[in-house]
């Protein structure tokens, strides 16, 4: 063994100690700042620490609603007011007898995740600003009904907030408390951000067809991430009403709901730290600029625009020191073929997919009239035609985002849905897009990760608490999309951010982020567009290496030359109707096929 080789896996064992510093050692630093805190001795900063904890327990939540997930939840301080509420009404004993206060705090947990899934139900329909109205409306039935439920709430004249005995009476030991929950809030929240279902959540906020086609059930992920985060929105309520000693419904205002969610977006969308330090920097600049605080809402709105205008990433990518260095210039793709029988399953040859008489129209324009096609594992089949003739439509009823209005679709004889997208994995079927569909602030390596989803078997709670079944998932899906980037040729690449990534290494990530699935069927559209003449050759040599594992290959090119090359069979679309099908050399021979597509 030579000196180089020896030396590569202490070189990579530092550089990946290295890496591992450089990710913890904000955390460790604000960890040693809390923990010191203490020792100044000061109460006013003490209290002013406590509430930036408090916020950030409920900011660690909402993070993964508006940061991970993308859903614009403005009025998430509604769950602050609930939880504030039931644990100072269930301490004092307003419902029944009194409750020992941690209880309460437990019971104000409980109401948050009961009404974060009610709040959180009309997102799987609702988008945007329409979601966002919807918990503004939520947030302001809370606080009349405060002000109306006098018997439990005290109405405008308010209610005792709890008193938590010892070892965290008032004073220095209800500030442990609160930097406990936050760090613990913290800890659950970065152990979803870095599982599966964080991936999930980040492909559904800005991939959502990606995400359909690799598995993801976005209502039953929503439904999951809303119920963590209105938990922890009641517990900081709790942890709200002790602090406060007394809470009016005045104290839940509209600036306190912005402020939560300005945080986040200045922190940045699919960061832990970047929001935790943009809850702490909002928490704290009215406190020391009190002349400001009546200018809260206009300040914090100008630090949002400033940080959209100069840092549209926010303070998370201030820190991404990693993603500054420089890549290689003039980068080759250069796919190994021979990796292949690692990254599929071989297959016996025997299957197909089978489309009968298939209709779809839109309005009265006919995008499929009758087709008939079918896919045999093995071969790569080539579907051809003018723009406007129905190719990606074909694509998208087998993926199941189309329904059409007659035919059949049947996988091995047995019929396969037509309008359940994210089922599609399940029967091992993949697929890229014409468009290339990236979480451009995640890794390479992390987008095609998404694509191994599916194989993941820990549930949610265990990724919550990073039990050993979650631990494992996260090697074995490393694991396999790094194989699967050595098989296209993008290894090397594996942690760079995909939006530094180029054009053409783009389209063959897609590839691997299918690979993941250890396709039976992978259906690619128009892989070839924008690539080289080079980089086409070894695209058309991978594509037909995939095919000669056993995968069934559908795909959509306008490249003639790729797909008389590698194709076995080939369809021609017109206008919705097949022209013609056969093998290349009968379609380069079809007159029809000629005057139509492929011209003189």
């Amino acid at each position: 063994m030579t000196d180089t080789a020896a030396s590569s896996p202490a070189r990579a064992a530092g550089t990946s100690w290295l890496g591992w510093l450089e990710g913890k050692l904000s955390w460790i630093l604000l960890g040693l700042v809390g923990l010191l805190l203490p020792l100044l001795d000061d109460s006013y900063i003490g209290v002013i620490a406590q509430r930036a904890y408090i916020y950030w327990v409920l900011s660690a939540g909402l993070n993964l609603v508006v940061g991970y997930a993308g859903q614009i939840a403005i009025g998430w301080v509604s769950m602050l007011t609930l939880g504030a509420y039931t644990t100072a009404a269930l301490a004092a004993g307003r419902i029944g007898p009194e409750w020992n206060p941690y209880l309460a705090l437990v019971a104000g947990g409980v109401m948050g995740a009961i009404f974060g899934v009610i709040v959180g139900l009309p997102a799987l329909r609702l988008r945007t600003f329409y979601f966002a109205m919807t918990t503004l409306g939520f947030a302001t039935i809370v606080t009349q009904v405060a002000l109306a439920w006098k018997d439990v709430t005290g109405g405008g004249v308010g209610t005792p907030g709890p008193t938590f005995s010892w070892p965290f009476e008032p004073g220095w030991g209800f500030y442990y408390f609160c930097f406990i929950l936050a760090a613990l809030a913290t800890w659950v929240t970065a152990n979803i951000g870095s599982s599966r279902y964080g991936r999930a959540l980040v492909a559904i906020r800005d991939a959502e067809v990606a995400a359909e086609a690799s598995g993801i059930a976005k209502p039953k992920l929503l439904i999951m991430v809303f119920l963590l985060a209105g938990a922890l929105g009641g517990v900081a309520g709790g942890l709200f009403a002790s602090l406060q000693s007394y809470i009016t419904p005045d104290a839940f205002t509209f600036e306190m709901s912005v402020l939560f969610f300005i945080a986040i977006l200045i922190g940045g969308r699919g960061s832990i730290l970047g929001p935790a330090l943009g809850t702490i920097i909002l928490t704290a600049l009215p406190e020391f600029a009190a002349p400001l605080v009546q200018w809260s809402t206009f300040l914090y709105a100008a630090l949002l625009l400033l940080i959209v205008l100069l840092i549209p990433g926010g303070i998370a990518d201030l820190l991404d020191f990693k993603n500054r260095r420089p890549l290689e210039q003039h980068r080759e793709i250069a796919p190994r073929k021979e990796l292949l029988s690692r990254a599929l399953d071989k297959t016996d040859g025997r299957h197909s997919i089978v489309l009968k008489d298939i209709a779809l129209h839109f309005g009265g324009v006919r995008a499929i009239d009758g087709l008939d096609l079918e896919i045999r594992s093995g071969e790569v089949h080539g579907l051809i035609g003018p723009n406007g003739s129905g190719k990606t439509t074909t694509l998208n009823v087998i993926s199941g985002y189309y329904k059409p209005k007659a035919g059949t679709l049947k996988l091995d004889g047995g019929d396969l849905p037509f309008d359940r997208p994210h089922l599609r994995a399940n029967y091992r079927i993949a697929r890229t897009f014409q468009t290339p569909r990236v979480v451009g602030a995640a890794s390479v390596l992390e987008n095609v990760m998404i694509g191994g989803t599916v194989h993941g078997q820990a549930t949610f709670a265990e990724a919550l608490l990073s039990l050993p079944r979650n631990r494992r998932d996260e090697k074995l899906l490393r694991a396999a999309a790094m194989q699967a980037l050595a098989t296209v040729g993008l290894e090397s690449l594996a942690d760079v951010r995909a939006d530094r990534l180029q054009h053409s290494e783009l389209r063959f990530m897609e590839i691997a982020r299918a690979l993941m699935l250890r396709p039976a069927f992978l259906m690619l559209d128009e892989p070839a567009a924008g690539l080289s003449p080079e980089e086409i050759r070894r695209l058309g040599d991978l594509i037909k290496a995939i095919s000669r594992e056993g995968t069934g290959v559908l795909l959509v090119e306008h490249h003639a030359d790729l797909i008389f090359d590698i194709c076995d069979r080939v369809t021609v679309l017109n206008l919705g109707k097949m022209l013609a099908a056969g093998t290349p050399n009968e379609i380069r021979s079809h007159r029809e096929v000629v005057s139509a597509y492929l011209g003189a």
